[in-house]
């Protein structure tokens, strides 16, 4: 019995270090509800930069545009890329493909929307954390 034990425990620590080894890094990171990571902080700036607020507002809440805080409740991460490459051209979404300054910050801007949307970031203008 002494030696099944010991196996199964040995099971056990094996399995939970396969998972923590699966275990994928958090999308965002927020202190105090505006203080991101500098990788969220890259996709805000993403966000200025696209003036996505122009039709999305100012606090992501829609204008023109749909509200990106609900809209992300339910687009995955590759609908949301598809949508900000290609645009929606017949719903007045321009397409962001060749815009660099986005395209090379798709997977920060869409942490920070997701973390907008997620409710973790609580205000639509944050600041970097540890700075």
């Amino acid at each position: 019995m002494k030696k099944f034990l010991q196996a199964f425990a040995a099971l056990a620590l094996i399995a939970a270090t396969a998972h923590a080894q699966d275990a994928k890094p958090p999308l965002y990171t927020v202190v105090d509800g505006y203080k991101v990571d500098a990788e969220t902080m890259k996709g805000f700036r993403a966000w200025r930069t696209g003036a996505c607020d122009r039709c999305h507002g100012a606090n992501q809440e829609g204008m023109v545009g749909p509200s990106l805080v609900n809209s992300l409740k339910t687009l995955t991460k590759d609908e949301f890329v598809k949508v900000v490459r290609d645009g929606r051209l017949d719903k007045g979404m321009q397409s962001f493909g060749s815009n660099t300054a986005v395209m090379s910050n798709i997977d920060n801007l869409y942490a920070y929307l997701k973390g907008r949307s997620d409710g973790a970031i609580t205000r639509a203008r944050v600041e970097e954390a540890g700075k």
